[in-house]
């Protein structure tokens, strides 16, 4: 874990707001990195209660989920979007809860680079995910009911999957990572 600072020429340590109100005299700011503990001490993972139940209960209601979507009625002619919507977003949908992994969370390189995590969900599943609602507009075969409830659930998926990127272990033991799937199940049933 690193500590950044900003130290302007007298090496008094000052917040970057306070330093131009209180010392604008000083030379522009630097910002250096102090180590707050040594690297070797520092226990970057460990599984936490509940993890591995929640993980799979995240695969089933996955699983669940684009069985939903593969039960959607198919388009009344073959085109890109229904068989988009109907073969591959089941797939991703079924993939990426599966994907989870709690270990790829934010967190700052031991250089003091900070990483923003993906909760395990890799950019071509994200993408994926992130399309849905651009393509349900054009699944006129849809009902408004289906369409905005195929919407709902890839926004679930990606929203349990930056839970655990941003706080693993609150998403986790506090069952808000459980609450995401009960809400999936909802969405479909």
């Amino acid at each position: 874990m690193t500590i950044m600072t900003l130290q302007g020429d007298t090496g008094i340590d000052l917040s970057h707001r306070r330093l131009r109100t209180l010392a604008p005299h000083l030379d522009r700011p630097h910002i250096s990195h102090l180590s707050a503990v040594p690297t070797d001490d520092v226990v970057l993972y460990g599984p936490w209660d509940g993890e591995e139940e929640d993980l799979a209960a995240a695969a089933a209601a996955g699983r669940r989920a684009a069985e939903w979507v593969r039960s959607l009625p198919q388009a009344p002619v073959s085109g890109p979007v229904g068989t988009w919507l109907l073969r591959d977003v089941p797939e991703t949908i079924e993939t990426a809860p599966a994907s989870l992994d709690p270990q790829d969370c934010d967190r700052m390189e031991s250089d003091g680079v900070i990483v923003d995590g993906t909760g395990g969900i890799d950019e071509e599943i994200r993408s994926a995910l992130a399309a849905v609602p651009g393509a349900v507009q054009d699944a006129l075969w849809l009902t408004s009911d289906q369409q905005i409830r195929l919407v709902a659930v890839p926004s679930l998926v990606t929203g349990a999957a930056r839970l655990l990127a941003e706080d693993p272990g609150t998403a986790i033991t506090t069952g808000e990572l459980s609450r995401m799937w009960a809400l999936l199940d909802h969405t479909i049933y």
